[in-house]
């Protein structure tokens, strides 16, 4: 999992309550187990008319919008089915952070394990950076996972909470399989002293 440390993006705002994981990936994609090639049908049925062709009303169609790694949200995302193909697609298209009132805590917990960043800021603050994602390709927001803060492309600052864990492991890079990997030389130790104390299992 790559890390996350800061970035510093175009931010697409999403202004939509509700907006849930059958929206971000339509069922019918989750087919694959593979975490790549999800990104195209990303909002598959807000992007695309029924002829396949872009919708050029949607946010992610519009030229400002298409190197989008942030996305300001309505309240309540990822809310629906518990599907981790959504934030798969979501960091397939290049998102890697997601900032809203609130999430769906299987979605907002999968976010972590997959690399993406979920932030959870007061209304008055979404309101603001909302304002800030609408000015488009040339006001890039920054996310500093550090120090806990976004900032607008005018220099507002706001502060965020994250788990400590949760934290540590996005800085890191550690998904599930790399934490178990930082124990790797116990695991080892203890597949030895088993070998040589239960040599018949």
């Amino acid at each position: 999992m790559d890390k996350f440390t800061t970035l510093t993006g175009i931010a697409a705002p999403m202004p939509l309550v509700n907006i849930d994981t059958d929206m971000i990936i339509p069922k019918q994609f989750l087919k694959t187990i593979q975490r790549s090639g999800l990104g195209v049908n990303l909002f598959d049925e807000l992007r695309y008319d029924r002829e396949g062709n872009e919708l050029p009303d949607f946010v992610l169609n519009q030229p400002a919008y298409r190197q989008a790694e942030i996305i300001v949200a309505g309240d309540n995302f990822g809310c629906g089915s518990s599907r981790e193909h959504a934030p798969w697609a979501l960091l397939d298209f290049g998102i890697r952070c997601v900032i809203s009132t609130s999430f769906a805590d299987i979605f907002f917990n999968n976010c972590f394990k997959n690399g993406i960043l979920p932030i959870v800021l007061p209304q008055d603050a979404v309101d603001v950076l909302m304002e800030d994602a609408q000015k488009g390709a040339n006001a890039r927001m920054t996310v500093d996972l550090e120090n806990q803060t976004v900032t607008t492309s005018d220099g507002v600052a706001f502060q965020f909470d994250v788990d400590p864990f949760r934290k540590h492991c996005l800085l890191n890079g550690l998904d599930d399989i790399g934490l178990t990997m930082e124990k790797a030389p116990r695991i080892e130790s203890y597949e030895t002293q088993m070998a040589q104390a239960r040599p018949w299992v």
